[in-house]
């Protein structure tokens, strides 16, 4: 039996952060309807972790692999996440806890991201229109690297410039981001989301660049998409596999 995937998600005092993560569960589920997919958070939302694994090794499950729903190695994924796992594997010593690869990078998640800044009115080629890839932000000096290696992948597109801005803990934020690309020529401004779900970090992405322009175009979150959910399955997959060679090696 294949073991159970657990998504592990940040978590939000807002209820539709939750809903959207129960909604890419449901998508992941239609994907490979044999698997038992569970959702767990690491914090602000319910069922938190330690529950999750703590109900399916009272289940008789000997094996699970959690894939963690994070879009890059910050904090959460490099330190949270692993700790999390090592106190309750030490609570509960006949489960066997794998950990996969965060989601990014991944074309997918670009190209997602392209997808519903398209699905919001903003044009490839459109020269007047200057982008803002909007994410979390980190402490983690790398982890926003990747979210400005994405935005720069992106030059070829026509618009009068691509940068990456961050909601907390990292520049430039949004205003700064906006400032700088109609510094460059950009007549408008449209804001890409490097975000799973709705929650307080991209509403305040939101309020900054319709302060920074009223007319400005800002594109929803990734959200439970049919792509989002495969690369979920493709990371749990990688991960249950290196755990099989690695027990039977």
């Amino acid at each position: 039996m294949a073991p159970p995937l657990v998504a592990v998600a940040h978590g939000s005092r807002d209820p539709r952060s939750a809903a959207t993560i129960a909604a890419l569960a449901d998508v992941v589920r239609a994907q490979a309807p044999a698997l038992d997919v569970r959702t767990a958070f690491l914090d602000l939302s319910a069922p938190r972790l330690p529950d999750v694994l703590a109900a399916l090794h009272g289940a008789g499950h000997r094996d699970v692999v959690v894939v963690p729903l994070l879009l890059g190695k910050a904090f959460h994924a490099r330190v949270d996440l692993p700790s999390m796992i090592a106190e309750a594997s030490a609570r509960l010593p006949r489960l066997s806890v794998s950990m996969s690869d965060v989601l990014g990078p991944d074309p997918r998640l670009s190209a997602l991201a392209l997808g519903r800044l398209a699905a919001a009115g903003a044009r490839a080629g459109d020269s007047s229109l200057g982008v803002i890839l909007a994410a979390a932000g980190s402490s983690h000096a790398p982890a926003n690297h990747a979210v400005s290696t994405v935005a720069s992948s992106w030059a070829a597109l026509g618009w009068a410039g691509v940068r990456a801005a961050f909601a907390s803990a990292a520049a430039p934020d949004v205003p700064a981001a906006a400032a700088e690309l109609r510094a460059r020529g950009a007549r408008r401004i449209a804001v890409a989301s490097w975000f799973l779900a709705p929650g307080r970090l991209p509403d305040r992405v939101t309020e900054q660049a319709l302060e920074a322009d009223r007319s400005a175009i800002v594109a929803g979150p990734l959200g439970a998409d049919a792509s989002l959910a495969e690369l979920v399955l493709d990371r749990y997959t990688a991960a249950a596999t290196a755990h099989v060679d690695l027990r039977y090696a």
